[in-house]
């Protein structure tokens, strides 16, 4: 599903250069590093402020601690988004307010956010721009705005997106990202961040992120964690940053030779626009959870690669006990069981793509179908 030999390899003079500066700095955590690549990342964003930490869980946990969410506030988000916001949401002791997502986005969908604060009513939203694409950021905002709660954006998969001449990240009170090597901006390892305009929030972010100190030692604020981007992985992105937009662009015309060449009848390719939608993933939907394993099986046998995002939607995870069985998210449940991925990576060739075009159009099992948004 992804190639980072490939990607990285045109990189290796810089990135070999920034991991010997750290070495021979002898400063591991916390140190310039970061710094810079706080500052550059906040400017790519459009906000002030980048708080750089551990990993892209920690710093949605951190975001919603740095606009109040804590133990017992109910913290609303999408259940169809691979988990990491529940874990999160479990991790402060909130409780989670699940919302049901939009059909054609598969983002939520902001009459259900509404309806979940009339009903029960949410002390924060958390949105996920999920497979790259941005959510519908002005009418949930303005929803949320209504009901008196902030907004936490998860950017872990739209690094880039644009609207409006508006980054993913500066939409909400305060952004997560996640640098997983993975995603469209990766780190050679775990790695994660917190931007943010409001300059409180940021250091409520910064204090967590270490202990809750304010110093060194002196522990003022909590719950905290130990959750730190250390120098190494700050030096790599502070190589790659610069790489963002050029490698979002190739996976914007990967997507867009998918829309050209496949020619599946059964196949409704999804629309990428390029700009608000970054490409990180490219989910085909098939028309239920028998078709896409038929086509899953397909593909496997074909030898090409795939996976499913995501398979189990958050309410009906064991984790929860049953807590949720009364909860009925249709067109979330709908999705995660009709979802199929496809590669959609920059260092992805076009005869790559052509070979993952043929393999659809030779599949004839059960019909499927996929996001027509």
């Amino acid at each position: 599903m992804n190639d980072l030999v490939t990607l990285h390899a045109p990189l290796a003079g810089a990135l070999t250069a920034a991991v010997r500066r750290v070495l021979d700095s002898g400063w591991f955590i916390l140190g310039r590093e970061v710094a810079a690549f706080e500052e550059a990342f906040a400017a790519y964003c459009g906000v002030p402020h980048a708080v750089g930490v551990g990993n892209g869980t920690d710093a949605i946990e951190l975001a919603l601690a740095g606009v109040g969410a804590g133990r017992g506030s109910r913290v609303a988000l999408a259940a169809n988004a691979g988990g990491y916001g529940t874990t999160a949401v479990l991790a402060l002791g909130a409780e989670p307010v699940y919302v049901d997502v939009d059909e054609a986005t598969a983002t939520m969908d902001p009459a259900c956010l509404d309806r979940a604060g009339r009903d029960g009513g949410f002390d924060a939203v958390l949105v996920t721009h999920l497979y790259g694409r941005l959510a519908d950021m002005a009418a949930l905002r303005a929803v949320a705005d209504r009901h008196g709660a902030a907004v936490v954006e998860d950017c872990a998969q739209a690094h880039g997106a644009t609207r409006a001449g508006r980054r993913a990240g500066a939409w909400g009170d305060a952004a997560a990202f996640s640098f997983y090597p993975t995603k469209n901006l990766g780190a050679l390892g775990d790695a994660g961040a917190v931007v943010t305009a409001d300059a409180g929030v940021a250091g409520r972010v910064r204090r967590l992120r270490q202990y809750g100190w304010d110093r060194k030692y002196h522990q003022a604020d909590g719950p905290a964690r130990n959750s730190r981007m250390d120098e190494l992985q700050a030096a790599v992105l502070g190589v790659k940053l610069p790489h963002l937009d050029d490698w979002n662009a190739r996976r914007a015309r990967v997507a867009a030779r998918y829309a050209a060449t496949v020619r599946h009848p059964a196949l409704t390719l999804p629309h990428v626009a390029a700009g608000e939608h970054v490409a990180h993933l490219y989910v085909l939907r098939a028309a239920d959870r028998a078709a896409r394993d038929a086509l899953a099986a397909h593909l496997r046998a074909a030898g090409v690669p795939h996976d499913v995002h995501y398979p189990v939607p958050d309410h009906r995870q064991p984790v929860h006990g049953g807590r949720f069985d009364a909860l009925t998210l249709p067109v979330t449940e709908r999705l995660c069981a009709q979802v199929l991925s496809v590669p959609c990576h920059p260092a992805l060739g076009d005869d790559d793509v052509d070979r993952v075009t043929a393999a659809l159009d030779a599949f004839r099992g059960a019909e499927v179908t996929t996001c027509t948004a």
